[in-house]
């Protein structure tokens, strides 16, 4: 998406076949869950079983919700990702200049 961003209609074409890729694996991937695994699921556990994944379920944390506490495992990729991406996003030299 970023090479869209920055170099504007040239990339659009690859970047509208990829999010078209990606729409169509997730559709299934959830077509799958609704269909397979979750009524697999409804028949195999019990109110115990559901009760144990809910509590694991509810100590997942999503760390773009700005929710929860800076968490410093991350602060390494965090640099390297701003430091490879190009400016004016990141720090890393603009592109074709790479």
């Amino acid at each position: 998406m970023i090479a869209w961003e920055l170099l504007g209609e040239t990339r659009r074409p690859v970047f509208e076949t990829a999010a078209r890729s990606y729409v169509a694996f997730y559709l299934e991937h959830m077509k799958l869950e609704e269909t397979v695994i979750l009524p697999a699921a409804e028949k195999a556990l019990n109110a115990a079983d559901w009760h144990e994944l809910d509590a694991a379920f509810g100590t997942n944390r999503d760390p773009l919700s700005g929710s929860y506490p800076h968490d410093p495992a991350y602060d390494r990729l965090f640099t390297r990702i701003v430091m490879k991406t190009p400016a004016p996003i990141g720090l890393g030299a603009p592109l074709g200049n790479a």
